[in-house]
Formats: structure tokens, sequence, C-alpha cells
């Protein structure tokens, strides 16, 4: 009777009256959808919404496991429009009718170049934070780590010169991210399955125009020389040790194709990189997005924000550089060791400020993760006024997250 009639008239009544207390008295608080059309799940690529389902299930799971956040994958029909490409109104008019339902919008999988447009769109016609995590999720965790390996060989971002190999989703936000972390867009090359993006090309769509370069450049290799840091959102295998010795003194690399990455750290190292990450837990510095997405999420639902905006994100990416500048407290050292027994006998945790090439940003288990970077975006979100409600006391808050996940996942 108070779970169902009569007395659940009592929540419907009054958030009949006072909308907003649709987050008091539902799940809507700690929400989200997790929406994809499985036109590009992984690197299976367009498998359609059944196939991508377990991703999204998978996808899931980590926010309950890592944030403590109800998820629900919600796997939609892909409708192509006369070009067969997808139907970005559709979508975008599907995923909008969910906002009375959920705190927030985790897009997943989506392929290029319609998820610019569906992200886009849903962001400004939704209330709720609307967020592609293929997108930003990478953007953050590697500035996060880019910024602390520029502190390592003492260079500025605004100085660096960019090779961006993958123009898809991630690339291009990788791209602005780093831009608005203070990179100068003239300082970026940018090369897809055809070579460099250039101004003399005529078959870019308008997200990647804004990266044509003027340069002499055609093709990787051409555009490696010089450069500063290499960011690899492609395919395996395709960076020579030689193409490393022609970068910039002490190159920062970062090879994110899996399973095999652009060019192994070892080959990296010994042609001169002085940072070398990946997207694999085998390797040292590995740039996954369980990292990123949960805190981020965390921090806007805590806050009610209506949206997760770029002073959100690169707080996340302080967040998360700052953290690998702290010294790890006994426990925890403990179990990072017992996780990582390679990086523990490689004394990568140790001392107290652990940064070191081998250790620009910290480890998705690392349970410090997801408190801090949620305190971060929720200051964030007050700040920048997308949040509802105010939390006065930060410090209290992350110690009330860190209790939060210690007590959700005691019970597993």
């Amino acid at each position: 009777a108070m779970a169902y009639t009569p007395g659940v008239a009592v929540p419907c009544l009054e958030i009949n009256k006072s909308p907003e207390k649709v987050w008091d008295y539902t799940a809507k608080g700690n929400l989200v959808a997790v929406v994809s059309d499985g036109t590009a799940v992984l690197g299976l690529g367009n498998i359609g919404a059944e196939a991508g389902l377990p991703v999204m299930e998978g996808k899931a799971v980590l926010f309950k496991r890592f944030a403590d956040i109800d998820a629900l994958p919600i796997c939609i029909n892909r409708v192509a429009d006369a070009t067969g490409r997808t139907d970005a109104a559709k979508v975008i008019e599907t995923v909008e009718r969910l906002e009375p339902t959920f705190g927030g919008i985790n897009l997943e999988d989506i392929g290029a170049p319609a998820c610019f447009e569906i992200e886009q769109s849903l962001k400004k016609r939704m209330n709720i934070p609307v967020f592609h995590d293929d997108q930003h999720g990478t953007a953050i965790i590697s500035l996060a780590a880019i910024l602390n390996a520029l502190k390592l060989i003492n260079k500025n971002i605004e100085d660096c010169r960019f090779v961006i190999n993958g123009a898809g989703a991630a690339g291009i936000a990788c791209s602005e991210f780093y831009i608005s972390a203070g990179a100068k867009r003239e300082n970026f090359i940018m090369c897809d399955s055809k070579g460099v993006i250039h101004s003399g090309r005529k078959d870019l769509n308008k997200e990647k125009k804004l990266f044509a370069a003027d340069t002499k450049a055609r093709t990787l290799e051409d555009a490696l020389v010089g450069a500063d840091i290499f960011m690899g959102l492609s395919v395996g295998n395709i960076i020579s040790k030689k193409m490393v010795r022609s970068m910039a003194t002490s190159p920062i690399i970062f090879a994110m194709a899996n399973p095999v990455p652009e060019i192994f750290p070892q080959d990296a190292w010994d042609a001169g990189a002085a940072v070398v990450g990946t997207g694999r837990t085998d390797f040292p510095n590995q740039i996954n997005n369980v990292l990123g997405f949960p805190g981020i999420f965390r921090g806007a639902l805590d806050v009610h924000a209506s949206d997760i905006n770029e002073a959100m994100k690169l707080a996340a990416a302080k967040a998360l550089a700052e953290l690998a500048c702290f010294k790890i407290p006994p426990a925890i050292l403990k179990m990072l060791k017992t996780a990582y027994p390679a990086d523990a006998a490689n004394k990568v945790f140790d001392g107290d400020c652990p940064l070191k090439a081998t250790y620009v940003i910290p480890k998705p288990f690392d349970p410090r993760v997801v408190p801090h970077v949620a305190r971060y975006v929720a200051e964030a979100a007050m700040d920048s006024g997308v949040a509802n409600i105010k939390i006065d006391d930060l410090d209290a808050y992350e110690k009330s997250v860190t209790s939060r996940l210690r007590k959700a996942n005691s019970k597993k």
C-alpha cells in the first residue's frame, strides 16, 4: 500500500505541484541512461542496436561499481536518412523524450559525424547532463596525462605541436579540449585514413575542416617531424622508431589503438620518448575512460546539474592530474601494489609525489579517483551556474562519496 496504491499518490501529487521534487521522491537523481544506436561499437563498428546491447550493459555495471550510479542501457534502432547515414534528428527526438525519467544521459558508441550533431542538439534541448563518453572521456583522461607529462619535461601546452592520428569522435573532441586547456589550434596536424587533413583537401566534413592545416605535410611520417605530442586514436603498428626520433626532444606518445597500439611502449622509449601511454592495462599510463565518467556523473548528479559543461570537464582533468601527484595512503598503496604487481615491482607508486614517466595518471582501481573527480566537477558546476543545489562543504562531500562507495562495494 505504501509502495504502490494508495500510498504512491502522495509523491505523485507533490511532484505535480512542484516538478523539481521528482529528484527527491524518485530514482531520477541517481539514474543515468546509457544510450546507443550501435553504429560505432568499440572496435566492432556498425553492428546494430541488439549486438551493441552487451556493451551498454557492461557500461551500466561500471557506473554502479565505480560510482554507485544506477544506469539503464537503452539501445535504439538506427534510422537512416536518404544517404544511408544515421538520421540524427530521429535519435535526438527519441532521447529528448527520456528526460522525465533520467538524471543524465551517457551517449555511447554512436558513429561520427552524427554523434556531434546528436550531442550538441540534446545539450541545447535538455535540462539534464548529456555526455558522449567516446568524445569527452578520452579527451579528459588524456589531457590530465598530458599536463603531468609536460611537468616532467618542463614544457608548456601552448608551445607544443600536436599530431592527432584519427579524426573520428575522439580525435576531434581531444583536439578541441586541448585547445580549451591552452593549446593553439595552429599547432595541430590531424590525420585520417587518407593522410594529413590539409587546407587543399575537398573531402572534409565540417568538423575536419576546423583542423585543415596549412602545411606541406601529406603523410603521418611528414607530420611527426618536430612534433612534441602524438595522440593515436587509430590503428596499430603505424609508428616506427625512426618517426619517433624525428619528433621534438623528449616527445610524448599516447598510442591508444587496441589491442595493438600504434607503437609499443618499449619501442617508443628506445627511440627517445619521454612519456608513453596506451589504452592497455598491461602497460604504464593506461588512458581508461573509467577514470572519468563515474566521477563526472557522480558530481553532476549530486548537484542536480543541468549540463556537463567545459568548465566541469576541465575540472575533472585537473582533479586527475592533481591526484597523480598526491602521496598514496598506506592502505590504498597496499591495495594498488596487489592489483598492479608489475608497477609495484618498479616502485611506480612510491614517494611523497609519485608522479613520474611511468605514472602520469592514476590507476582505475584507485578508490580516491571517483570522490576526487566528483568533488571538482560539483564545484565547477556550482561556479559555472549549472548546479541546482549547493554543496557548502566540499571536503565533507568528498569524504561522503568515499564512504558511500566503500559501503556500496562492501555489499558485493
